[in-house]
């Protein structure tokens, strides 16, 4: 269950041996390092906290700094937890960087979509919307929302407008093309939620494609 965290560069696209393209993702995944390792006998669970990114110290409260001290690792600007076997020999200071994927395997990433604002039902669910013509008397409005005799109430979980995005999106089943070690550069196969530079966390697939 250990992963990478890393940020999203871009989108761009490769071409295969037999000459075709495919869409590709660039994740600038790793270098990690291990802040602290939490055991059943102290924390009630077996987890690794991992950091990423150096961080300044002025830009870090005394409670983390004294925190990293502990560890013997630089302040970092990104901390997440993972959960690990007990038989896991990773602990402070060690790092985990892009080899511990190779190409070929499938990866989960987990991101923050990009945020549209408040949108109606027809952006945020696909709506069909009113008629467009002259006399309708709506458009873009969601209609109906109820019943009447029965059950009279809105169903919950009825689509309505709101806020659209900006919320956290897995994408499961990348296929890892391309690895660049010297880089910590992580080529993927496919679409990453989120914007360019925004942050990714990387783990290997729980589900992977053709096994049961």
């Amino acid at each position: 269950m250990v992963g990478l965290l890393g940020r999203k560069l871009g989108n761009t696209r490769i071409f295969t041996k037999e000459g075709h393209w495919i869409e590709v993702t660039l994740l600038e995944a790793g270098p990690c390092t291990v802040v602290q390792r939490k055991t059943t006998e102290k924390d009630g669970y077996e987890a690794i906290q991992v950091g990423f990114e150096d961080a300044k110290e002025q830009r870090c409260t005394k409670p983390a700094l004294g925190h990293f001290a502990k560890a013997g690792v630089a302040p970092k600007r990104v901390l997440r937890e993972f959960r690990v076997e007990l038989a896991t020999e990773l602990k402070p200071g060690d790092e985990i960087r892009t080899d511990m994927f190779k190409v070929g395997d499938h990866v989960d990433v987990s991101g923050t979509s990009k945020g549209k604002g408040f949108q109606g039902v027809q952006k945020r669910y696909g709506y069909a919307g009113g008629p467009g013509t002259h006399g309708s008397n709506f458009h873009r409005a969601p209609g109906s929302i109820g019943q009447s005799a029965y059950p009279s109430k809105v169903i919950r979980g009825k689509g309505m407008p709101g806020r659209m995005g900006n919320g956290k999106v897995t994408t499961q089943n990348l296929e890892v093309v391309d690895i660049d070690l010297d880089k910590n550069l992580l080529v993927v196969r496919g679409s990453v939620p989120g914007a360019k530079g925004g942050l990714v966390v990387v783990r290997h697939s729980v589900k992977v494609k053709g096994t049961k």
